[in-house]
């Protein structure tokens, strides 16, 4: 009887390429509610595609959202980009909070997987390979590969985000004709791809291409700026936060009569379009009047004030440090002083991090202290890192706002940071601040990260779905020796382990994982695990597969 259902698995795994039983997210609720919450961070991640399947994992779909913590797929290397750059590139990385997530990624309520053609989509290794180059800031080597994939498999499902990260690495490069490139590629990709996860992101990029060819003298690019030119809506915490689109109710000497209060949607309002003129202006002629602008205290300016801060963040001037510092601390707006927090990431010194400290310490508005929290993440002083280090420790933070601390930690590939968050493990009880070190660490990559999660993935005193969390993102970085992986299997006794031991070699391209599933197939006593192995062997386009496949039909 045994013998008869592994022939019948065989059977359907070889004709249908199909698990006999998909598993489904409630089998295992936390394991997939934590990938789910970690991976669209790291829409920036490059090394998470390709793993929609996770059978063993409760049903994660979509790791390559992670593009960037990738745009997250993205976000390993965030650590090689600079702020505003993260914000425009990574947005759909900075989805893993809460609002949307959350981390590594926001994307919750998956229900049972629909088969594998995701899995094996033929564009993950290219994918792969374009990611972690743009992590790198290889851009021009990013935008060739990302070209590839995008004529080679233009029915992938990483094609129309392709796109996206191909212009975002041409506009990197800064050249004219890089730029126009990226300029063809957001209007394919808004034509074509209009479904891609990074569509919400693309006209903030399309803007700043057109933005830079009009500085380069492009004539359409000049014509494009001057009729529909407007700031970036950047995104809310840990982005910068989005303008309502409703005015609030003005105060006492609020506006004039017979004027509306503008909003930044309003792009007929002229005081706007006067604003959006100014994004053209140099900064010696532009920051006066800005600063003027916000110098406003009425209700109805709010719009405009926080137009202007985005405005002078982008105008780098001796007055840059100045304005914000001043607008994030006594602007009577609350969105104002979010976005003057937000972009104080992209101002390098000692007074601007010192006002995040003191934000962190003594503020208690969460959507502020996740603003500080990113914009410290940026900076590189020592006083940042022990900012973030203090924060992720306090009791009376939230579980939210410190796992946002972990998270930024993780992307700066430092030993420092490393070794923190190795000790920091030790002294958390909460279990998903736990997971949210052990994928930080994962992102960080290194000889010393990787034995950690070894080891925690074979402590036996630790909680089993901490251990599988360590041992899946141990066996996905390719500095994981194979061998070590696979003599793992005979030495435990753990279902569990040896189930997600089995996804993980299912994972591997080297021929040794093969191997080790076809012997897992022949020689496991425990029909299930034979299973397990036999529908993963099913998915593998190695000749090996199907001629064992045969093999045991034929039996």
């Amino acid at each position: 009887m045994q013998a008869m259902h592994l022939l019948l698995a065989a059977v359907t795994t070889f004709a249908q390429g199909r698990a006999p039983q998909a598993p489904r997210a409630a089998d295992h609720p936390r394991a997939a509610r934590v990938l789910t919450e970690n991976l669209a961070e790291v829409q920036g991640l490059a090394e998470l595609s390709g793993l929609q399947e996770l059978q063993s994992l409760a049903g994660l779909q979509g790791l390559a959202g992670l593009e960037g913590l990738q745009s997250l797929q993205g976000l390993v290397g965030l650590q090689s980009m600079e702020s505003l750059e993260l914000l425009q590139g990574m947005q759909e990385s900075l989805l893993w909070l809460p609002q949307n997530l959350e981390l590594v990624a926001g994307l919750e309520g998956l229900g049972a997987l629909e088969g594998l053609q995701d899995l094996q989509d033929p564009g993950d290794s290219l994918y792969r390979a374009a990611r972690r180059a743009f992590n790198r800031s290889e851009y021009t080597t990013a935008a060739d590969l990302y070209a590839q994939l995008i004529k080679r498999y233009p029915r992938s499902s990483y094609a129309g985000d392709a796109h996206y990260w191909a212009a975002f690495a041409l506009f990197r490069t800064g050249d004219g004709s890089s730029l126009r490139q990226a300029r063809t590629l957001l209007d394919t990709q808004e034509r074509s791809y209009a479904q891609a996860s990074t569509r919400r992101d693309s006209p903030q990029l399309y803007a700043r291409i057109q933005t830079a060819l009009a500085q380069q003298g492009d004539q359409d690019a000049n014509i494009w700026v001057r009729d529909h030119a407007a700031a970036p809506r950047t995104p809310a915490a840990p982005r910068a936060p989005t303008a309502p689109t409703v005015p609030i109710a003005p105060i006492a000497g609020g506006a004039p009569t017979g004027r509306s209060c503008p909003s930044e949607d309003e792009e007929d309002d002229l005081r706007m379009q006067a604003l959006n003129g100014l994004l053209q202006m140099n900064a010696e002629n532009a920051v006066p009047i800005l600063k003027r602008v916000l110098l406003k205290r009425d209700a109805c300016s709010a719009a405009l004030r926080r137009k202007a801060v985005f405005l002078i963040s982008q105008k780098r001037s001796d007055e840059t440090e100045d304005v914000l510092l001043d607008i994030a601390q006594h602007d009577p707006d609350s969105d104002v002083r979010q976005q003057a927090v937000f972009w104080l990431s992209q101002v390098p010194t000692e007074r601007a991090v010192a006002l995040l400290d003191s934000i962190l310490r003594t503020t208690t508005d969460e959507e502020l202290q996740d603003k500080a929290i990113f914009a410290l993440s940026q900076q590189h002083s020592p006083r940042a890192g022990a900012a973030l280090r203090a924060y992720a420790e306090r009791a009376d933070a939230s579980t939210d706002s410190r796992a946002k601390a972990i998270f930024w930690m993780g992307q700066q590939r430092s030993a420092e940071n490393a070794g923190y968050l190795r000790g920091l493990y030790a002294k958390l009880t909460d279990e998903d601040l736990k997971e949210k070190v052990i994928f930080s660490l994962s992102q960080m990559g290194g000889a010393e990260n990787l034995r950690w999660l070894m080891d925690i993935a074979l402590n036996e005193h630790e909680d089993i779905e901490q251990r599988k969390k360590a041992l899946f993102w141990a066996g996905q970085s390719h500095e994981t020796d194979l061998t070590q992986l696979t003599e793992l299997y005979d030495h435990i006794q753990s279902q569990e382990m040896k189930e997600q031991l089995i996804f993980v070699y299912s994972q591997r391209h080297e021929a040794a994982a093969l191997d080790k599933l076809i012997d897992i197939a022949r020689h496991e006593t425990d029909r299930e695990l034979r299973k397990k192995a036999l529908f993963w062997i099913g998915q593998s386009h190695d000749p090996r597969a199907a001629r064992f496949l045969e093999e045991i039909i034929n039996q």
